[in-house]
């Protein structure tokens, strides 16, 4: 069987008004051969990162997020913090089900929105299993409680070594309208799991409002 790693699928401080020391909780049941796709080396950042001219939403929570590109829909749980300082993890219950920290923007806002969810579990593949096949260019849609739908465009899609995690670049919060999902991947043993994260970084590119159709 695989790994329990511990906590959250993030490691570093997440600079999102609070300082928290995040490590890693995901499983993994498969071995080599069956590891989820990783990203090319052609969708890592290239140059300066876009910048969103489209105007923000207000705050308000998301209820799901869709990826076109995989065929990804799936609804969206918010995460807090625990007793310990780290960040919550979606429930593996639902393997379909991604998370949304409540302490920092929300998919649409002003700032950094952060969404993260398992790669796989113990059952088999889970909501962001197929994060690493994404490319530049790819749409990230999220509903909203509110009725609104922020679209998020795609500039880069990374591996980050645990060990040389980009805390600043992934979690420091823009000046624009900015979304990063995370979860597991890089190189995995059965001793130390996953050994990195998939990190998919967008800007808001469109937005549809309450009451207009997405």
């Amino acid at each position: 069987m695989g790994v329990q790693q511990s906590r959250s699928p993030w490691p570093g401080t997440l600079a999102a008004g609070a300082a928290l020391v995040l490590g890693a909780w995901l499983l993994h049941d498969g071995g080599p051969g069956a590891l989820p796709p990783a990203p090319g080396v052609g969708q890592a950042l290239s140059g300066f990162a876009p910048v969103s001219v489209v105007p923000p939403l207000g705050p308000s929570a998301p209820t799901r997020i869709r990826i076109p590109s995989v065929r990804l829909d799936a609804p969206v749980t918010a995460l807090g913090v625990g007793p310990d300082g780290h960040l919550e993890a979606p429930s593996e219950a639902d393997r379909n089900l991604a998370g949304w920290y409540r302490g920092g923007a929300s998919p649409g806002q002003r700032g950094t929105a952060i969404l993260a969810g398992h790669v796989d579990t113990k059952a088999g593949p889970a909501v962001f299993y197929r994060l690493g096949a994404l490319h530049r260019g790819d749409r990230i849609e999220i509903a909203r409680a509110d009725g609104a739908t922020a679209v998020y465009q795609l500039y880069a899609i990374e591996v980050h070594d645990r060990k040389d995690f980009p805390d600043d670049r992934v979690y420091r919060q823009a000046a624009d309208a900015q979304l990063r999902v995370i979860t597991c991947g890089g190189a995995y043993s059965e001793e130390h799991g996953y050994e990195g994260n998939v990190v998919a970084y967008g800007f808001l590119a469109d937005t549809t409002r309450p009451g207009k159709a997405a």
